[in-house]
């Protein structure tokens, strides 16, 4: 897969979610959002929800897991998606060298 099926696949799941988002929450769950609800009293529960949805996102692409997914599933990174370019096409395919010239690959 290539970035141009990111895109596809992103602009696709986006459209299915739509406006409104119906999540059944399991016992566990549904305690730590009334816990999280009672101490930072928001206007309302869909606003943890959204903090929590960044929160994730944040920290997979802090540690590296989003674009661990990103590379096994698409073969790009987070950020060649955000600059529309994987790295072999910003750097020109200079490196690593051909695969006919493996010889020299770890000489300095």
């Amino acid at each position: 897969m290539s970035l141009d099926d990111l895109q596809d696949d992103l602009e696709a799941s986006y459209s299915d979610l739509g406006d409104d988002l119906s999540v059944s929450l399991d016992r566990e769950t549904r305690n730590e959002l009334a816990m999280l609800s009672v101490a930072m009293d928001p206007d309302d529960t869909d606003e943890l929800v959204r903090r929590a949805v960044h929160m994730l996102f944040q920290s997979t692409v802090d540690r590296g897991t989003l674009d661990f997914h990103l590379r096994s599933g698409y073969d790009c990174t987070y950020d060649e998606y955000l600059s529309g370019m994987t790295f072999d096409e910003m750097t020109g395919n200079q490196f690593p060298q051909d695969k006919d010239n493996d010889d020299r690959r770890y000489q300095f």
